[in-house]
């Protein structure tokens, strides 16, 4: 316990926040750059689905009408919003605490299923060359122990996490510059155009263009843990655009335009393949590395914002205090072990179902952003916003049809069972809400209402910060019961001993 000063803090808790590093642009770059794609990992599908000539076109085009828009949304609203919970708050300041609930709730659901295909992943590229790893003998013990050393990891804080996925981007791009280096003189463009429409499988084409570079606004929910976010978002998310982009296109044009391989043939880990046939069995094997690397990596960048969203929703009254209590390290010690548990139960599931699963709700999800996006600019013109896409109201709905449009159809696409899964858990989404207000209400567990205050790295190069979160603390209904229990005011205050550090 610290000596409190006059607002309620304790020199405890200000002394703990301190002493763990903010995100830099660097680390940030990385963290995106695993939300959204992790390397050329999982393209391979889009060749068999779509061909050379559609892989490709997808790769080049679909950033243009997806990823740029999404980035160009969550650069302004994580700008204007820079608080852990990310695109909760986005949706509760447009349409509502109820809403906001419901987004973290479908966001937070995907995340976890997102995240359960990373351990398998990596066993998958070990078991090329270790075969024990074929056997359930040695699989389960394998995925346990992966899942609770990346969960560990974690837990040590997220500056280290950053840095991890920094030298994890590098190791696991390295390889497959090589590749394209070694592959120039083989290179024939004409098999870059090669296209059969009556093969073409449209529902695994989306599916596999959407997986590979959506999640952009992931990260949105670490904006409490970065370093000057009103400068530092925007960059990022710029640099992440690029190198996503260049690391899916490299390897694909390589291993398309200098093998004479069948569009059959590209499945998932075919890449170690193309590495073999281009530059030998070493670059195989550096592949398969990598490729095992590169999920550590992504694991990371998605239990980071998974947790850092639950500890947002805490903040704001959303969910029990106990999920914004923090460890020595910084860290949501209670909301990574909930992902961490969800990864474990969710692992039983195949690739393709996991993939179109998430693939739905974020979808929805997705839809319930831009429209948040588009009314926040009609309602509340004057609402700070220190990167602001540079377009009247008109111009940023006119960029946000197309991903729309390319989200409902995605969902159109889905299967029957994929359908039923999701509307489960919209349905039980839609149930939490009323039980989480009764257990407030009868104050069965403890809730907690952060202090909306800025810190010291908010003020840099933003000065007006704390009428921004005098908005955002008004506008995006803070906490989920402030408008149901007249007793939520009180607490804020009666509650503000927040001087507990681990």
């Amino acid at each position: 316990m610290g000596e409190e000063e006059p607002n309620g803090i304790s020199f405890a808790k200000d002394t703990m926040a301190k002493s763990n590093p903010k995100l830099t642009l660097l680390p940030l770059i990385a963290l995106i750059f695993y939300e959204v794609s992790g390397g050329p990992f999982g393209v391979e599908d889009s060749v068999r689905t779509g061909g050379p000539l559609l892989s490709l076109l997808g790769f080049l085009l679909f950033p243009l009408i997806w990823s740029i828009p999404e980035a160009l949304v969550t650069a302004e609203l994580a700008t204007s919003f820079p608080e852990n919970g990310g695109y909760v708050l986005w949706i509760s300041a447009a349409f509502g605490p109820f809403w906001g609930f419901q987004e973290g709730f479908w966001k937070w659901f995907s995340g976890v299923m997102d995240n359960a295909l990373y351990p398998v992943l990596f066993l998958d590229y070990l078991k090329h060359s270790i075969p024990i790893f074929n056997r359930l003998i040695a699989r389960i013990p394998a995925l346990l122990g992966i899942t609770v050393s990346l969960t560990y990891l974690n837990y040590k804080g997220l500056n280290i996490v950053g840095f991890t996925a920094v030298s994890l981007a590098i190791f696991s791009l390295s390889p497959f510059l090589v590749m394209g280096i070694l592959s120039i003189p083989h290179i024939r463009p004409k098999k870059w155009l090669i296209v059969d429409f009556s093969k073409v499988e449209w529902r695994g084409y989306f599916n596999s263009m959407f997986w590979n570079l959506n999640y952009w606004d992931k990260a949105s929910t670490l904006a409490g843990e970065v370093q000057n976010p009103s400068k530092t978002f925007p960059k990022a998310l710029f640099g992440a655009v690029v190198l996503v982009v260049v690391s899916y296109l490299i390897p694909l044009m390589a291993g398309i335009g200098a093998l004479d391989t069948a569009g059959a043939e590209w499945t998932d880990g075919y890449f170690a393949e193309v590495g073999m046939l281009i530059g030998g069995f070493w670059l195989k094997w550096w592949i398969q590395a990598a490729a095992a690397m590169s999920n550590m990596g992504l694991f990371e960048a998605e239990m980071s914002s998974d947790a850092f969203q639950l500890l947002g929703m805490s903040e704001m009254g959303m969910l029990p205090a106990f999920f914004s209590s923090r460890s020595k390290y910084g860290t949501p010690t209670i909301s990574i072990l909930c992902s961490a548990t969800g990864v474990i139960f969710l692992s039983w599931m195949s690739f393709q179902e996991i993939i179109e699963f998430l693939n739905f709700l974020y979808a929805i999800g997705m839809l319930l952003e831009f429209a948040a996006f588009i009314k926040l600019r009609i309602t509340k013109p004057d609402l700070q916003r220190p990167y602001k896409v540079p377009l009247k109201t008109f111009g940023v709905t006119v960029i946000c049809l197309p991903p729309a449009i390319l989200l409902v159809l995605v969902m159109c696409l889905a299967s029957l069972k994929t359908f039923f899964v999701s509307g489960f858990a919209i349905i039980l989404g839609v149930l939490l809400y009323p039980i989480i207000i009764l257990v407030k209400e009868r104050n069965w567990v403890r809730f907690e209402i952060k202090p909306v205050l800025p810190s010291d790295n908010k003020l840099e190069g933003h000065p007006v910060v704390l009428q921004q979160h005098d908005v955002v603390a008004d506008e995006a209904s803070i906490s989920l019961l402030s408008d149901l229990s007249g007793t939520a005011k009180e607490q804020q205050y009666s509650e503000e001993e927040i001087s507990k550090s681990e």
